[in-house]
């Protein structure tokens, strides 16, 4: 099975629907812009927020068999998907990739 590198890029905030929709909370999400981790045989690795796998863990998966060119063509590196968790108040946006060497 392929390795799968897992980046994260970018962090959107919108403090407008923060403000009308969410409760107050003291923690949110510990991920960093360019934090990696490196799935290996498709599983989920140590550290990854739960819930932003859950949002990528099908691709995740699907790469790491070998499967890609996802959407007929959607990403330049057809090994490769923009994937983003699924927090609607402050989304982090993941690319995912195969690689053949541990980071």
């Amino acid at each position: 099975m392929n390795k799968v590198r897992i980046t994260a890029i970018r962090q959107t905030v919108y403090p407008d629907l923060m403000e009308r929709y969410e409760n107050p909370i003291e923690h949110t999400c510990d991920v960093r812009v360019g934090q990696q981790w490196l799935s290996i045989d498709g599983q989920r690795p140590d550290g990854l927020c739960s819930s932003a796998w859950s949002s990528m863990r099908e691709f995740v998966e699907s790469l790491a068999k070998g499967e890609g060119n996802f959407f007929d063509g959607w990403m330049k590196n057809p090994m490769s998907a923009m994937i983003s968790c699924n927090d609607g108040f402050r989304p982090f946006s993941f690319y995912l990739e195969v690689v053949e060497q541990e980071i």
